[in-house]
């Protein structure tokens, strides 16, 4: 841009010269300029010559960008390189993904025995599952126990519109690469280049990924190179790139366990001022299903509550809050809710309580009507055990729990609100979910791929709503036959705003005969 500024303005200031100096030359009375008739020529042939230029230059200006595109890509740090210092140490939890990787380290400390065997370094180990289980950390974490150098990118990086420019990129990370071997190449977001080809897939991206084809089959002959891929979408990526050869491990990086918690938690809160009253084993179990890097932003979020309240530690009300931070949201400080609308409100989640004690479904944490974020009220929940397995009957209650707000409504106001809007929609994803993906309606013991969905819409939706439907009776059926308890928690959480598990222990006991009706 600035060569072309600087082209344009030299251009108009020879020509204003060549002018004046012509009209000099053949003007009988006119003697602006004392210069020769070959200074004159000079001038003139240096402003054709810009002028030549010039039209060359601005007749083919995508190539010109092209180019510049290509250089300053190639040149301005792409595959960010350095040794980080970090190490297994800084992992916690993965174990079983860390005793994996050992063999990558081991062969790359000391390869010697490996080829005594015949055996080859893998080509490239894929890291896939959802985001914020600490891929990345851990791909630096191979190359610090490694001692190797860390080149860095995104898949992003390699997407131009230009043809050819995300080829030449590839080429000269591999090449890079090899020069200072021993190397982790570390691709995230992979699925940027890497996804199925197909008849309407764009050129340049396809020339790209061919490109990380060849460089994976052949890069690492001579040389210690390993590619580490990231990507949240397996299923987006192209067969030739998950063959063996290329990418040869794919491993899951899911999000932690309880025991896997604890340790994420012990690494965030090493160098913090923590209380005694903080239990890293009951914070453990009340982030059950949260990824790393929630983990890390509950303990960070936990230490700016403590100095925004003047405290010394970070005591268990700090981690609660941040909790509540992290899954509800900011709140709100000076709310306009009017009276009615916080009776509603009140109700439909006191109807999410008890129904979810009722049936068991989670462990009530926290029950309030303080808005946070958008939402109006939220109860928090976690479950007894760490869960991998659902029955079918446990899906239903969760269903049926997840509908008893817009029940609660129902059986006191006899009208309901759009505050349920969030519930309904989390109730017919997992009522899709038993019908199309866990084979558990009466379509029969069948899961349908989600490109051929729109061939068994109206069986679907005839079947979700039949669930949906039977759930939203037996929600009305337990509001109904437990109308005293609802109201008891809805006016304690009226006077109160918040409820513990301990207060809505208190108001059951108060109750001689609690009703559940279910069936």
């Amino acid at each position: 841009m600035l060569k072309n500024k600087l082209l344009k303005v030299s251009l108009v200031i020879f020509i204003i010269v060549s002018i004046l100096l012509l009209y000099d030359t053949y003007s009988p009375t006119s003697n602006i300029f004392n210069v020769s008739i070959g200074d004159k020529i000079f001038i003139w042939i240096i402003t054709s010559g810009l002028f030549i230029y010039y039209i060359k230059t601005s007749g083919n200006p995508q190539l010109v960008t092209a180019s510049i595109a290509t250089d300053k890509k190639s040149d301005d740090g792409l595959g960010k390189n350095n040794k980080p210092n970090v190490s297994f140490n800084d992992v916690a939890g993965l174990d079983e993904v860390k005793e994996e990787m050992q063999e990558i380290i081991d062969f790359i400390n000391d390869s010697e025995k490996f080829h005594r065997m015949g055996a080859k370094i893998p080509s490239g180990i894929l890291f896939h599952g959802p985001p914020g289980t600490g891929k990345t950390l851990l791909a630096k974490a191979v190359a610090g126990e490694t001692n190797s150098n860390f080149l860095y990118s995104s898949g992003s990086e390699f997407v131009e519109k230009y043809v050819g420019v995300g080829a030449k990129r590839i080429r000269t990370l591999f090449e890079k690469a090899k020069k200072d071997s021993p190397t982790i190449i570390f691709v995230d977001e992979i699925d940027a280049i890497g996804c199925k080809r197909n008849i309407d897939s764009n050129n340049e991206k396809d020339q790209t990924l061919n490109q990380l084809l060849v460089e994976m089959d052949g890069f690492n002959k001579d040389s210690t190179v390993v590619v580490i891929g990231a990507t949240n979408r397996l299923d987006l990526l192209d067969e030739a790139l998950l063959r063996p050869g290329r990418f040869d491990r794919h491993i899951y990086i899911g999000n932690p366990n309880l025991k896997a918690r604890e340790d994420i938690f012990k690494v965030h809160i090493k160098n913090k001022p923590i209380d005694t009253s903080v239990n890293i084993g009951e914070l453990s179990k009340k982030t059950h299903g949260f990824s790393g890097a929630q983990l890390a932003n509950i303990a960070n979020e936990a230490a700016i509550i403590a100095v925004r309240n003047n405290k010394k530690k970070i005591d268990i009300d700090d981690f609660n809050n941040a909790i509540e931070r992290v899954v509800a949201g900011l709140e709100v400080k000076h709310p306009t809710v009017l009276t009615k609308e916080k009776e509603i409100v009140a109700h439909h989640e006191a109807g999410h309580a008890i129904v979810g004690k009722f049936l068991k479904s989670d462990m009530i944490q926290k029950i309030s009507i303080i808005p946070r974020g958008q939402a109006l009220g939220y109860v928090l929940k976690f479950p007894d055990d760490e869960r991998y397995l659902l029955t079918e009957k446990e899906l239903y209650n969760k269903i049926i729990v997840l509908l008893a707000g817009r029940a609660a409504e129902k059986a006191i106001f006899n009208e309901v609100t759009t505050g349920a809007q969030n519930d309904l929609k989390k109730a017919t994803d997992l009522a899709t979910n038993i019908v199309c993906s866990y084979g558990m309606s009466s379509l029969g013991n069948i899961s349908i791929n989600e490109n051929y969905i729109r061939y068994y819409i109206d069986s679907i939706n005839e079947e979700v709503s039949s669930i949906m439907e039977s759930c939203y009776s037996k929600a009305i059926n337990i509001v109904e036959d437990n109308i005293d308890i609802l109201k008891d928690v809805a006016n304690y959480l009226l006077e109160n705003e918040t409820m513990g598990i301990d207060e809505l222990d208190d108001i059951f006991k108060k109750i001689p005969q609690v009703t559940q009706t279910v069936n």
